[in-house]
C-alpha cells in the first residue's frame, strides 16, 4: 500500500525510480552539451592558465594568516591591516571570479585558501550567538563632539533600555544638554572630562584614568547593581589618522591603550565592564594590553560583525564593550544617530554563580 502510495502521487502510474534515472540522464547530457563545461573538458591549459590569479590567492591567504606578522615599523601598516582585515576577504569572490573566466584550474584551487583562512578567523562572527540572558545592560556612544542634537541622540541612546551607559566625546558646552536629557532615566552619573558615565544604579570610587594624554578621556566608577559590584571603564583613546607621508599613525593610541591595560590589570574588583571608543579593533595587537585580558562582547556573543565607525556605512568596529568576570549574554550595535558612530550595546551576566 505505502508503494502503490508513492506510485500515484508522483508518478502517474509510472515508477518513481525509472523516472529518476531519466531526469539524471537528462541532467547529465545538458552538463556535456553546456558550453562552459565543454570549454573546459579536454583542455591541457587549464592547469597553466592563472599562475599569477594562483599566486595572489596564495599571497592574500598568507597575508590574513600571518598578519600578526606584519611589521609595525613602516607607518603601522600591521595595525592597519589588522583594522580592515575582515574586509580582506572581498577579495576571495573577486578572485574565484576571475579564475572561472580565465578558466584555469590552478587558480581555482588556490582560492580555496584565502577562502578557508578568512572562514576559519571570522566564519564564526556569521553565526548567531545571543542568548536571552543577562542581568545588566550596558551602552556606549562616542555622541561626536561636532553633535547639532545632543538631545535627540541622549533620547535615543536612553531608548536602547541601557542600566548603565557611557558616552565619549562630550564638551564643556553640550554636558548640561546630555545631563537634563537623561536625568530622569539615570539618577546617578559622573562626567570626568570629555567621558560620561549614567547609571540606574549607586556609583562610588569615581576617578579619572590617566592615559598619558595631559587631559582627561577615561574614567572608572563601581556601580553597585543588584547582582553586585561592577568596576566600570569607561575610555576614549587618542584618534588615529592614515597618511600618505606617515602611513597609519598611532603611537599616541597605543601609548593610552598601554596605560588603559595596567589600570585595568590593578582593579581590585573582580568584575569589570569597559565602555568605550578605542580607536582600534579587537584584531589590532596595539591593543593588545587591553584585549589580552577581557573579552569582547560583540565576539562572544554578538551576530555579525558589529561594525560601528563610520555610521554612514561602518567599516569597522572601532567602540567596545569588553568584559571580564562577568559572562555576555548578548551584544549589538543601535539606531543611528546625530553621530558619525553608531551606539553599541551588550547584555551581560553579573551574577555567575548559577
Amino acid at each position: 500500500m505505502a508503494q502503490q502510495a508513492y506510485v500515484t502521487e508522483t508518478d502517474n502510474g509510472s515508477s518513481g525510480p525509472e523516472r529518476r534515472d531519466s531526469g539524471l540522464r537528462r541532467l547529465t547530457e545538458r552538463l556535456r552539451n553546456n558550453r562552459l563545461v565543454a570549454g573546459w573538458r579536454g583542455d591541457p591549459r587549464i592547469w597553466r592558465r592563472g599562475i599569477v590569479l594562483a599566486a595572489l590567492a596564495v599571497i592574500l591567504a598568507l597575508v590574513m594568516l600571518l598578519h600578526a606578522q606584519i611589521p609595525n615599523r613602516i607607518g603601522n601598516l600591521g595595525s592597519l591591516t589588522e583594522t580592515f582585515l575582515p574586509w580582506l576577504g572581498l577579495f576571495v569572490p573577486l578572485l574565484l571570479l576571475l579564475a572561472l573566466v580565465r578558466r584555469s584550474a590552478t587558480a581555482l584551487i588556490a582560492v580555496l585558501l584565502p577562502a578557508i583562512v578568512w572562514l576559519n578567523l571570522f566564519g564564526g562572527l556569521l553565526v548567531d550567538r545571543t542568548g536571552p540572558g543577562g542581568d545588566l545592560t550596558v551602552a556606549t556612544h562616542n555622541v561626536n563632539a561636532d553633535n547639532t542634537d545632543p538631545s535627540g541622540t541622549a533620547r535615543d541612546v536612553a531608548a536602547s533600555g541601557a542600566d548603565v551607559l557611557a558616552l565619549e566625546e562630550l564638551t564643556a558646552a553640550a554636558v548640561p544638554t546630555y545631563e537634563k536629557a537623561l536625568a530622569s532615566t539615570y539618577k546617578y552619573h559622573s562626567v570626568q572630562g570629555t567621558v560620561g558615565l549614567w547609571s540606574k544604579y549607586p556609583l562610588s570610587g569615581v576617578k579619572p584614568v590617566d592615559i598619558k594624554l595631559g587631559w582627561t578621556r577615561a574614567m572608572r566608577a563601581v556601580v553597585t547593581t543588584p547582582s553586585g559590584q561592577v568596576a566600570v571603564y569607561v575610555a576614549h583613546l587618542p584618534s588615529v589618522r592614515v597618511k600618505m607621508e606617515a602611513g597609519f599613525t598611532a603611537r599616541q593610541r597605543d601609548k593610552s591603550a598601554n596605560a588603559l591595560g595596567e589600570a585595568i590589570a590593578d582593579e581590585p574588583v573582580e568584575k569589570v565592564v569597559l565602555l568605550g571608543d578605542l580607536n582600534g579593533t579587537m584584531n589590532d595587537r596595539a591593543l593588545n594590553a587591553v584585549t589580552a585580558q577581557m573579552r569582547s562582547t560583540q565576539g562572544a556573543s554578538g551576530s555579525g560583525f558589529g561594525f560601528s565607525w563610520p555610521a554612514s556605512f561602518p567599516m569597522a568596529r572601532i567602540d567596545q564593550i569588553m568584559v571580564r568576570g562577568v559572562e555576555p549574554e548578548s551584544s549589538w550595535t543601535l539606531p543611528e544617530t546625530g553621530s558619525d558612530h553608531l551606539p553599541v550595546a551588550a547584555r551581560v551576566k553579573v551574577d555567575t554563580s548559577s
